[in-house]
C-alpha cells in the first residue's frame, strides 16, 4: 500500500506542475476520489450495462468472425462526435460480432455522458465491452459526483472476462496506471483457462515510444509480470491513452496501442480467422 501511496503521490506531483504550466481545466480533486483500485476490483462481477447474453453468449464465437476496437472517445457535454455512425458499420456488415472501446470513453466521467455511451453501444447490435480509463473516474463529474459512482451504478465492473466460445474476452483496469497484485493474480488465474483465441484490453499501455511519452504502466515489475502471463497464451493485448498506433511484440503476443477516436476518427476492425489475426485502421 506505501508503494501505492508513493506513485499516487509522485503522478499527483507531475500533474500539479503540468497544469501549472499548461493552464488545464483538469479537476485533481478527483485524484482523491478515484484512487482506490482495490475498491474497484471487489466490484469486479457487479454488472449493470452488460447482460448475462452479452457476457456469456448464447451463440458462441466460431473461427471466423470480426470485431471492432477503439480508443479514447472523450465524449463531453453529449457530443460524441460522431460516433453514432459506428452503428452503420456494424448494421453494413454480420461478421462483425462485438465491440470494445479501451477507456477515456468520456472526458469527466458524468452521467449525461456515460449514458450517451450506453445509448450508442445498444444501438450497435452487437455486444459493446466498455474499458474504463482515466478520465472515466479520476475527475469529478459534472453532476459534482465523484470518484467511479457514476461507472459503477450505469455500467459495473472495471475489470471482468467474457466467455464467447472460441475467444476469451479479457478486460483490465488500469485507470491507475498500474494493476495491483489482486488483479494479476486474477489474470493469471483466468488466462489459464482462456479459449483457443485470447484477447486483453487495458486502457494503460506496457510500452512507449520514447521518453516523451509519460503514459507506460509505472511499475516494472508488474510490467515484467504481466508479460510473463500472457507470453504464449494471448493473441494480441489492445490499449489506449497514447493516442498513438504503436505495435510491439514480445513472447509471442501482440501488443497494439490505438489511434485515439477523438483526435483521428479511426476505428480498429479486427479480423480473425483459423489462419490468424489481422487488422485494419478504418476511418468514421
Amino acid at each position: 500500500m506505501v508503494k501505492y501511496l508513493f506513485k499516487f503521490m509522485l503522478i499527483l506531483h507531475f500533474s500539479f506542475a503540468f497544469c501549472f504550466l499548461t493552464g488545464c481545466n483538469v479537476d485533481l480533486l478527483g485524484f482523491f476520489a478515484a484512487n482506490d483500485l482495490d475498491e474497484r476490483l471487489q466490484s469486479r462481477n457487479d454488472f449493470v450495462f452488460l447482460s448475462d447474453e452479452d457476457r456469456n453468449w448464447t451463440t458462441p464465437l466460431g473461427d471466423t468472425y470480426q470485431f471492432i476496437v477503439l480508443s479514447d472517445t472523450h465524449i463531453e457535454d453529449g457530443n460524441a462526435f460522431n460516433l453514432e455512425k459506428l452503428a452503420d458499420v456494424t448494421a453494413g456488415n454480420t461478421e462483425i460480432k462485438f465491440a470494445v472501446i479501451t477507456g477515456d470513453i468520456t472526458q469527466y466521467g458524468g452521467e449525461r455522458d456515460v449514458r450517451k455511451f450506453i445509448e450508442i453501444a445498444n444501438s450497435l447490435g452487437v455486444p459493446c465491452y466498455p474499458v474504463v480509463g482515466n478520465h472515466d473516474i479520476y475527475f469529478r463529474n459534472r453532476d459534482e459526483k465523484k470518484g467511479w459512482n457514476v461507472w459503477k451504478n450505469e455500467i459495473g465492473s472495471t475489470n471482468y472476462r467474457i466467455n464467447a466460445g472460441s475467444a476469451t474476452i479479457i478486460i483490465l483496469d488500469t485507470a491507475n496506471s498500474f494493476f495491483g497484485k489482486d488483479q494479476l493474480d486474477w489474470l493469471e488465474r483466468e488466462i489459464k483457462t482462456g479459449s483457443s483465441r485470447v484477447f486483453v484490453f487495458s486502457h494503460s499501455p506496457l510500452f512507449v515510444k520514447g521518453p516523451a511519452d509519460m503514459q507506460q504502466m509505472t511499475d516494472t515489475k508488474e510490467l515484467a509480470r504481466v508479460l510473463s502471463i500472457l507470453k504464449n497464451r494471448c493473441d494480441i493485448m489492445f490499449m489506449g491513452h497514447l493516442h498513438k498506433h504503436m505495435e510491439n511484440e514480445a513472447g509471442n503476443v501482440r501488443y497494439i496501442s490505438l489511434a485515439s477516436y477523438i483526435d483521428d476518427r479511426e476505428y480498429y476492425l479486427v479480423n480473425v480467422t483459423q489462419a490468424g489475426v489481422t487488422f485494419e485502421r478504418k476511418k468514421l
